[in-house]
């Protein structure tokens, strides 16, 4: 096995990853950056940054990822590829225990990150020369010619070695679900509990200076809370875990934030949590960039934004006939409320001058899509979410109540029909979700709920638009017989003494 992954990776005709077959329970949609003119238009200041995988392995293993990269792509890039190959190249089996996937896992990090500075090291080594041939504080113009040149070479080799990622990576194994945070990006898992309501339940805190955890870290190396709370970013970024980034892995002690930290304080070391298991779980998991979640923060505060965030998915999810198409409506919904957000000129505009690359990918968990020929609460429970999570530190007022039609529960394992060994199956009609959804803010209100015979007074409508006749009427889609019927039981002495008032 060793000898088949080392031949894999060193493969020139290939990618790591091209013979590795795409999870068809999961969708990935990303939105590229875009900073706001004074007219309102936006144009995108830098190339996409975001990386993300999502592979079916074997033994019913399941892996996905999304990288959020920063001062360029490369480490976003290099790290979902080989990370991919450190995780699913025969490394996890169904044999392997949690302490054992949490091993495995660890040591991907360590030695991925490692073999990206291996790739950087020469240039690395030139740099390192070349500034030693520079003589110090003398600028550009006032150099000579040769000099130039050496300054400007080492302008590209500097653009070339900057960079870094951070890193949140899903595995599910042994229908167990186990969460790796690098940094700032999210996970959200959305679940039904037994006792017939849904959960929304973040794992894992960003690693930032506002997480104590992180503070008392690095405290214990040697550094100064007060300063670290007050200062917020590290070398231009507010992640404390980071994959790559020469600068504070190799040269911490010439930033004097860090210069007093006993060892290497930024680490690319993931924080896991699980394995949860995931048996008989409905619902969804949500893998969110930095950039997806700073936007809907700016546009509507961070006080809901989970919740926010699975009202939107889960609004989706009842409409939308593809994953896919789910992905990208619920990212360009958050790219269009952060827009407004700025357009409005209120109070949060200030938020929204600018937004970075948005990725969010969406694996289901027993969720199948809905069938467009059903009626909207076909096919399941309808049971309110309750959502626990808070953060304190918010402003804001929004708050969204979420209720999900789920589907039956037995029909599926983790996804996957009982019938069938493929992770692809095919939902039948029993098993079509839909949500309704009621927020405090008024203009975002709205059903897709049934209940009783309501649904009688809708005829059916084909997908095209209705057209009028000749007269230049449409027909009315809403049927009033029945309560004409009533309402004139209820009405028929009135109307013969006063003439058959009421509709004819």
């Amino acid at each position: 096995m060793a000898a088949q992954r080392r031949n894999f990776m060193q493969s020139q005709q290939q990618s790591w990853t091209d013979d590795l077959p795409l999870c068809q329970l999961c969708a990935v949609f990303t939105a590229t950056n875009c900073v706001y003119g004074p007219d309102g238009k936006g144009t995108q200041s830098h190339p996409n940054e975001d990386g993300h995988f999502r592979f079916r392995g074997e033994d019913s293993c399941f892996l996905y990822g999304v990288f959020n990269g920063f001062d360029g792509g490369r480490v976003a890039n290099f790290v979902s590829q080989r990370l991919t190959a450190e995780l699913l190249l025969g490394q996890l089996n169904s044999s392997h225990s949690d302490t054992d996937v949490r091993r495995i896992l660890l040591q991907a990090f360590d030695v991925v990150e490692k073999s990206y500075f291996e790739t950087i090291d020469d240039s690395l080594a030139e740099k390192a020369n070349l500034q030693s041939q520079l003589p110090e504080g003398v600028l550009f113009h006032q150099l000579s010619p040769q000099n130039q040149k050496l300054s400007e070479r080492l302008g590209m080799l500097e653009q070339e070695v900057s960079g870094g990622a951070t890193a949140v990576v899903a595995l599910i194994l042994n229908n167990k679900l186990y969460i790796a945070n690098v940094g700032t990006n999210r996970a959200l898992l959305c679940k039904s509990s037994s006792d017939g309501q849904n959960q929304v339940i973040q794992i894992g805190r960003a690693h930032t200076t506002d997480n104590e955890d992180e503070i008392l870290r690095l405290a214990q190396l040697g550094l100064d809370p007060s300063r670290l709370r007050q200062t917020g970013l590290i070398s231009g970024q507010s992640s404390t875990r980071r994959i790559g980034d020469y600068r504070v892995k190799f040269n911490y002690t010439d930033i004097e934030l860090l210069s007093a930290a006993k060892s290497k304080p930024i680490t690319a070391e993931p924080e896991i949590h699980g394995g949860q298991s995931l048996e008989g779980v409905s619902g969804f998991l949500l893998l969110m960039s930095e950039g997806l979640i700073k936007a809907l923060e700016a546009a509507h505060g961070p006080e809901q934004a989970n919740q926010e965030m699975v009202a939107i998915v889960a609004a989706e999810l009842a409409q939308q006939s593809s994953l896919e198409a789910v992905a990208q409506a619920v990212v360009e919904r958050v790219k269009r409320l952060h827009h407004d957000a700025f357009a409005s000129g209120r109070q949060r505009a200030s938020h929204c001058s600018r937004h970075e690359d948005m990725t969010l990918l969406i694996r289901t968990l027993n969720y199948p899509l809905p069938d467009s020929a059903l009626t909207p609460t076909q096919g399941g429970r309808i049971y309110p979410v309750s959502v626990p999570y808070s953060n304190s530190q918010s402003t804001s007022k929004t708050s969204v109540t979420l209720s999900l039609v789920m589907p039956s529960q037995g029909t599926l394992t983790n996804g996957t029909n009982t019938t069938s060994a493929q992770d692809e199956g095919t939902p039948t009609p029993s098993q079509s979700p839909t949500a309704t959804l009621q927020s405090t803010n008024t203009h975002t209100q709205s059903s897709s709920s049934s209940s009783g015979d309501g649904g009688s007074l809708f005829r059916q409508r084909g997908s095209q638009a209705a057209q009028p006749d000749e007269t230049g009427r449409v027909q009315p889609y809403v049927d009033f017989t029945q309560f004409y019927r009533l309402w004139g039981a209820d009405h028929c002495d009135s109307q013969s003494t006063q003439g058959g008032l009421g509709p004819q």
